[in-house]
């Protein structure tokens, strides 16, 4: 049988950064902006937040106004959050190493790999 367990090692942005083009758990501080009237159920002004978002570290990164980060986490919609302490909105207080694929030892499976993966997972049971 597979284990579909898990555990996450959360590390102090403040001490240590993963490298660059590494996919991370990323722990995110910050406030919520103004409300938007456009949202139809939108954040409560003004108060802080601490969550969890997908990102990837990278050493350098370019936005799309031509801005160069340095030492940065950019989540899939481009949004640049630096490691806490930095002059950052939104800054990244602690990061993770995204687990494995349920059932298995790898973060990515491609092509002909996806069905019997997927097929792997879903019958595996937990182990204790």
């Amino acid at each position: 049988m597979t284990s579909l367990n898990t555990s996450v090692t959360w590390v102090d942005a403040r001490e240590r950064l993963p490298g660059s083009g590494t996919p991370v758990a990323a722990a995110i501080t910050g406030r919520y902006p103004e409300e938007d009237a456009t949202e139809p159920d939108p954040p409560p002004t003004g108060e802080a937040f601490w969550l969890v978002r997908p990102m990837v570290f990278t050493t350098q990164h370019w936005s799309e106004d031509g801005t160069e980060h340095r030492d940065c986490f950019v989540d899939s919609d481009g949004v640049v959050r630096l490691p806490y302490g930095l002059t950052s909105d939104e800054t990244v207080t602690h990061w993770a190493e995204l687990p494995t694929l349920p059932g298995g030892k790898t973060r990515g499976v491609l092509g002909k790999d996806v069905e019997p993966a997927l097929r792997n997972a879903w019958s595996a049971r937990h182990l204790t």
